[in-house]
């Protein structure tokens, strides 16, 4: 008789239960506990597997969808990650439009996973048929037995982490979470999460980080769309040009913003000091933490939950290339650093 052999089944029962990590050297001085909720662990290395399983799965309890079928989606790399990756193990074709915004790194990421991958230009308007939005659904018109996900607009993106994130969030924090600051894009995982948790305790904050050149910070503080409020910008997965039904503004306590160029550095900082290697939006995200903390948000009995999406190897190209970073102006020179750190032996 064989002993038991304790293995998984696949890599998606490796899904959720992603590690509460304590931020000690950033914030040693900050006033308050900071703790991270570190989506790169993962399999799919970010948060968008959570929805892109909840999606699929409830699509096939539905009757919706069946093996050979497929499924279409509208990505800036990471949810598209997850699909390839769920569609490979349970027999779906996958078809994904990004943004030209997104890094060589996730576009060559995708092919991989074996996903049909149409790359869209990102600075044109929603509407525009070339925009990935419009892309996608020309395609899904196009392509029998195929299922258009939809993120931007499905309330399962919100369900995903109203089932996952919040709980596990309210469970590792053993209650005594008093702020949550999480990015901003489709709004599924800052709704879910907040929602979640706001019904546990009303009093916990809930903060959004945007980026400029996006519309969702007066969209929550006007509910009108600014058009006037978008320009380019270069952080992935966060902000954007339309209002997403996938956010519950009403969950939401207020929008910070930050730069492409601040984000950058602290995500640098992040993997230096934390020696956590996590991607654009982490950089961001804990960029809005440090403004926060300089505008006197958080006291000696906050505990506060800041949300790391992904991981730092989807962005070589860009903000961990001193190269790219230097050719958008944010290092002055290439630094003596590297030279330092590198040593060709001959």
């Amino acid at each position: 008789m064989h002993n038991q052999i304790n293995a998984k089944e696949n890599v998606l029962s490796l899904i959720g239960n992603t590690p509460l990590i304590a931020l000690k050297k950033l914030t040693a001085d900050f006033v308050g506990e900071f703790y991270a909720k570190v989506e790169a662990f993962n399999p799919g290395h970010s948060a968008k597997d959570r929805i892109a399983l909840h999606i699929i799965e409830e699509a096939e309890r539905r009757g919706i969808i069946k093996p050979g079928d497929t499924i279409i989606e509208t990505t800036s790399g990471n949810t598209g990650f997850s699909l390839a990756m769920i569609s490979a193990i349970k027999g779906y074709k996958c078809i994904l439009a990004v943004s030209s915004k997104s890094s060589p790194d996730k576009i060559d990421m995708l092919k991989t996973m074996g996903a049909q991958v149409y790359v869209c230009p990102a600075h044109v308007s929603a509407d525009d048929s070339r925009s990935y939005y419009q892309v996608a659904k020309r395609l899904h018109e196009e392509t029998p037995g195929s299922v258009y996900i939809n993120q931007y607009f499905n309330e399962l993106n919100i369900d995903a982490h109203y089932k996952t994130t919040g709980p596990e969030i309210w469970n590792q924090t053993n209650g005594a979470i008093t702020h949550l600051v999480t990015c901003s894009g489709t709004g599924g995982t800052i709704s879910g999460t907040a929602r979640f948790l706001k019904e546990q305790n009303p009093d916990i904050k809930v903060i959004g980080v945007d980026a400029y050149g996006s519309v969702l910070k007066k969209y929550h503080e006007t509910r009108e769309f600014d058009a006037n409020e978008i320009y380019p910008y270069r952080i992935e997965g966060l902000g954007k040009n339309l209002i997403p039904t996938a956010t519950d503004f009403d969950s939401i306590d207020y929008y910070i913003k930050v730069t492409d160029e601040d984000s950058a550095h602290t995500a640098r900082d992040i993997a230096k000091k934390e020696g956590l290697f996590v991607g654009y939006t982490s950089g961001a995200a804990f960029q809005a933490v440090k403004q926060l903390v300089d505008d006197d948000v958080f006291d000696e009995n906050s505990r506060v939950v800041v949300i790391f999406p992904d991981h730092g190897s989807r962005y070589m190209s860009k903000i961990y290339s001193d190269e790219w970073m230097q050719k958008q102006g944010f290092l002055e020179d290439l630094p003596e650093m590297k030279k330092e750190q590198i040593a060709y032996i001959k």
